[in-house]
């Protein structure tokens, strides 16, 4: 049984297969058009995952989409009629694609898959996002927290999971949405809706929570047990071509942030104010579902759920024993939930959880390419290489890092959901003081106050952090250990803002924010070997079993995909060398590469 799963046309396009019950492959659209949360039909993306699973379009036997389009449109109709004659502009201007596009769902799946006759089904989008949560994870029964802007017109919903069922027990509407406040901050700060999100969240720690106050008594009515309405008084979306409107201004003293501007303390407060807010609802909402299902173990999905901040004051409080998030959390998961929900609850087949592991197979998902496709491209370029295999590459790109040199790691398959796991990584040593900085303006060429993840053995991840759990997908942030933090001196203490960037704050400082945190992945010897053995090789040679890890990409560029793209990326910024598979380039070595920074344009910035 073959079942595609896709999601389409609003953001993070993507497609899977699903093959008797197993994910095979799944892959985001943007990694092969090269455009950031591309929101087109995933057709590069059905491709690869009918190549990988070895089938033709003719074998598929269903294909299912993540929502249900017709009830997303009368939405749209319902909002208008409500709020007209306001919102004709937006009305009008969101009709021409639904009129071409969004309402022939099905004749544009067909389009795409043309010798396709099997069985065409619609999943409901927070439905697609829980199969997405509760199937593949460990538990064989367990709570369900979905959190995004909005589906067809859920928003938040909550549920149990028991086997190969679902049932989801309760939810929020449209346009009460915790995502679309988020996403509204987002926007007057400057920064790109359904992508700047994280800036956000990492630029908390820099500011004070001087607007928490302001905002739950004017914007968000949060009650005790996690339900929250918003006043609609300060929000555009609804009527308008923007998020928030001129009330919104004067409650926060001025116009929206414009982009690439100067960051003040003021933006910094606002999204520290944010971020407080939106963990203390995403905490009363867990709370109440723990209250309320009586289940130990949590699975979170949704755009939401990306807020690892967030996620790790859920692990912290203890309110779950145990918590798995979806790796591809927002919408490109939704195309492996809608799969997954087809073969268990459409098909009823049964479902085997229960162990310690889930069923995701480390989101490595996407392509992988063998030495042969690599070697091959290095020749026909004229590309010199060092070629090494196993425990030798290991050590000798520990040696490279403990000599703080930044390297671009491109091995086995691409990582499917936004984070890089260390297939398509950069990575450097995290005891530099200068690594954060170096990194951020010469290699990623994005702000500077931008943090960067740590990569930790899994047996030594309690040695370093203020934690003790399996956290793959870095979905968990958490403080650095007590005894490893430095503490600021009197003066240092004075500082605000972006000056505190500069402060080393730990043993590893190039992996610590300003508020001793630390988004944490997880490495075991099981998910990806090449990868770990790397960092047991830096270990030995350091004492130290951290190392940085950040996506292999620019910034507004989606992360690299081909081997081609990998040394392109390493060409053009400031990295020292570049694994490719079993192969060592060493920039020093390459030929002329000419570069007039034009590129630096093609990218829309985030």
């Amino acid at each position: 049984m073959n079942i595609l799963g896709i999601s389409a046309f609003y953001h993070d396009s993507a497609a899977c297969i699903v093959q008797d019950g197993k994910i095979v492959a799944a892959a985001q659209e943007e990694r092969f058009t090269r455009k950031k949360h591309d929101p087109d039909f995933p057709i590069h993306a059905v491709r690869y995952c009918l190549k990988e699973s070895g089938i033709e379009e003719s074998q598929v036997d269903i294909v299912t989409f993540y929502d249900k389009p017709f009830l997303k449109f009368e939405r749209i109709l319902e909002t208008y009629l409500a709020f007209a004659p306001r919102g004709l502009q937006s009305f009008l201007s969101a009709m021409p694609v639904w009129i071409k596009q969004k309402l022939h769902t099905r004749s544009e799946i067909l389009k795409a898959v043309p010798s396709f006759t099997g069985k065409l089904l619609f999943c409901e989008h927070h439905e697609s996002h829980a199969a997405s949560a509760f199937y593949p994870s460990p538990f064989e029964e367990a709570a369900i927290i979905t959190l995004d802007g909005v589906g067809e017109w859920t928003t938040t919903s909550f549920g149990v999971g028991k086997g190969n069922g679902i049932e989801l027990l309760n939810e929020i509407r449209f346009p009460h949405s915790l995502g679309l406040l988020y996403s509204a901050f987002t926007y007057y700060m400057g920064f790109k809706v359904n992508s700047g999100e994280y800036k956000v969240m990492g630029l908390a720690p820099y500011g004070e929570p001087k607007y928490v106050d302001l905002i739950l008594k004017e914007l968000i009515d949060l009650k005790e047990d996690g339900s929250f309405a918003l006043n609609m008084k300060y929000f555009n979306y609804c009527t308008g071509l923007t998020m928030t409107n001129k009330h919104f201004d004067r409650l926060f003293g001025g116009p929206p942030r414009k982009p690439e501007s100067l960051l003040t303390q003021r933006e910094m407060d606002l999204a520290r104010s944010l971020q407080d807010v939106t963990e203390l609802a995403v905490l009363r909402i867990a709370r109440h579902v723990r209250k309320e299902t009586g289940m130990e173990n949590l699975c979170l999905a949704g755009g939401v759920a990306l807020n690892c901040v967030a996620n790790g004051k859920i692990m912290s409080e203890g309110i779950f024993k145990k918590i798995w998030i979806q790796p591809a959390a927002g919408d490109a998961g939704g195309a492996l939930g809608a799969a997954l929900s087809t073969w268990h609850r459409y098909l009823k087949n049964p479902r085997q959880a229960g162990g310690e592991r889930d069923s995701q197979q480390g989101t490595y998902l996407g392509p992988g390419f063998t030495d042969g496709e690599i070697e091959s491209f290095l020749t026909a370029h004229g590309i010199p290489y060092e070629r090494c295999h196993g425990e030798t590459l290991a050590e000798k790109v520990a040696e490279l890092l403990a000599e703080e040199k930044i390297l671009g790691w491109f091995n086995g398959r691409m990582e499917f959901g936004p984070r890089a796991l260390g297939s398509r990584s950069i990575i450097g040593d995290p005891r530099s003081e200068t690594m954060q900085t170096t990194m951020n303006l010469k290699i990623k060429f994005r702000e500077s106050f931008r943090p960067f993840a740590p990569s930790v053995l899994r047996e030594k991840v309690d040695d370093w952090f203020e934690m003790d759990a399996d956290s793959p997908y870095m979905l968990l942030v958490a403080p650095v250990k007590k005894e490893r933090q430095r503490e600021m001196s009197g003066e240092q203490a004075k500082l605000f803002g972006i000056d505190k960037l500069n402060i080393p704050r730990s043993d590893i400082p190039a992996v610590t924010h300003v508020d001793y945190s630390a988004r944490v992945q997880t490495v075991d010897a099981q998910s990806h070997p090449a990868y770990r053995r790397v960092i047991e090789h830096f270990y030995e040679k350091t004492g130290c079993p951290v190392i940085i890890n950040t996506s292999f990409n620019v910034r507004g560029e989606p992360i690299v995909c081909t081997p081609q793209e990998a040394y392109v990326c390493f060409m053009r910024t400031d990295m020292d060398y570049l694994v490719l598979g079993n192969y060592i380039l060493d920039k020093k070595a390459m030929p002329e590469f000419k570069d007039d920074g034009s590129w630096k344009t093609e990218f829309e910035l985030d």
